[in-house]
């Protein structure tokens, strides 16, 4: 089974009892169709956009998910749609393989986007008569959750600060003596600019005359 994210917990859900098909009249037939529904219900009023759906299988072969979501509207009926149709949950219906096994149905997988839903129908099969029952145990509905633009830059900086820090420094100079180095050449540049005359000098012409000590030679 595919895990969902740790920091993410399954929504508040009711799951009714399985209901099973039966052929005939249910009082003096009970033989099961091989079909039977699974409803998982929200909280009155609440919906959600559908991450992940796990369960664990007992003996059933197949399952469909159907989902009854909202319009975009508020007055909008919400409607039924076939989200994944006849997903295969056993090798072979009639043997043992996979019928005990962990399962998830992903976002990705559906043909429909599971938004706005305010319930899942789950409708289960099981064509071989070998086994007495099937179901499905331990449903739980995962909420999709768009991820946090700031959590990922901070996490880009965690691994960049970790990558500088795994740096081999070794044969490069003290960081110390650069960063002290760059100080004074930074407060000699700005001595330099506050005591820059404003009169435009040439290259020994002062006011038009050539001063001696400039072209004196030391």
């Amino acid at each position: 089974m595919s895990g969902s994210s740790d920091d993410v917990k399954p929504v508040r859900c009711s799951i009714k009892p399985p209901v099973y098909l039966q052929i005939g009249d249910p009082k003096t037939d009970v033989a099961h169709s091989g079909v039977c529904v699974v409803d998982v219900t929200l909280p009155f009023g609440q919906t959600v956009n559908i991450q992940e759906i796990t369960f664990k299988n007992y003996y059933t072969a197949y399952v469909t998910v159907r989902l009854l979501r909202k319009g975009p509207g508020q007055e909008a009926p919400a409607k039924w749609c076939t989200a994944l149709r006849d997903l295969p949950l056993m090798d072979n219906p009639h043997t043992e393989a996979g019928s005990q096994d962990y399962r998830s149905v992903h976002r990705a997988q559906m043909q429909v986007e599971p938004d706005h839903v305010t319930s899942v129908r789950l409708i289960l099969r099981q064509p071989s008569s070998a086994w007495l029952t099937f179901s499905l145990e331990e449903v739980k509905i995962f909420p999709h959750v768009e991820p946090n633009p700031e959590k990922e830059v901070s996490d880009w900086l965690s691994d960049l600060t970790l990558v500088d820090q795994q740096l081999d420094l070794e044969g490069l100079p003290d960081p110390q003596t650069v960063s002290s180095s760059i100080q004074q050449m930074w407060a000699l540049t700005e001595v330099m600019q506050t005591n820059q005359t404003t009169a435009s000098i040439g290259r020994y012409d002062v006011d038009g005359c050539y001063d001696i000590n400039l072209l004196s030679l030391t």
